[in-house]
């Protein structure tokens, strides 16, 4: 999966690597339980306090893989769910965006009570909550509108008359 961000790749890198800001685009991420301030690095455990489709769950994350503003791999679990996440940074042709994708790999099978579930039906909830997670990160980056009309400025932005 792949959107474009309408931000540097610098400033993206910053919104998926930092616990506060992720928790700002990811919506199904709630708060950081225990999460090292110089998070990401290879071999890091970190625990997010997570909603998945309404049920309070813990987010269990290691980090496996960390290129500086490239590249981003970790292990997910949510409770029995099990599943690999890359995300691929690459900048533009104009550098101003930002091409964002996200590599996917599921577990075969999820011991649940009184059966199995494959992995077919993995690999759909993880591809739900990394297309909702690239979403939100476009969102996010998104840069703020800006307003040609001057007449739209309030007093405040006026210029002050001099003495």
């Amino acid at each position: 999966m792949t959107t474009k961000v309408a931000a540097e790749r610098g400033r993206v890198w910053f919104a998926l690597t930092d616990a506060a800001e992720r928790v700002r685009w990811d919506a199904p991420l709630e708060a950081p339980i225990d999460v090292a301030p110089d998070h990401p690095r290879p071999g890091d455990h970190a625990r997010w306090r997570y909603r998945l489709h309404g049920m309070p769950v813990v987010l269990h994350e290691r980090t496996l893989e960390v290129v500086e503003g490239k590249r981003l791999r970790s292990a997910m679990s949510l409770g029995p769910f099990r599943f690999d996440l890359a995300y691929t940074l690459e900048s533009e042709e104009d550098a101003a965006r930002t091409r964002l994708s996200a590599a996917l790999s599921a577990s075969n099978v999820v011991p649940v009570v009184g059966g199995v579930l494959d992995r077919f039906a993995v690999r759909r909830l993880a591809s739900e909550i990394v297309a909702g997670a690239l979403e939100g990160m476009r969102a996010h980056c998104k840069p703020e509108p800006r307003t040609r009309d001057k007449r739209a400025r309030t007093t405040a932005d006026a210029p002050s008359p001099r003495p």
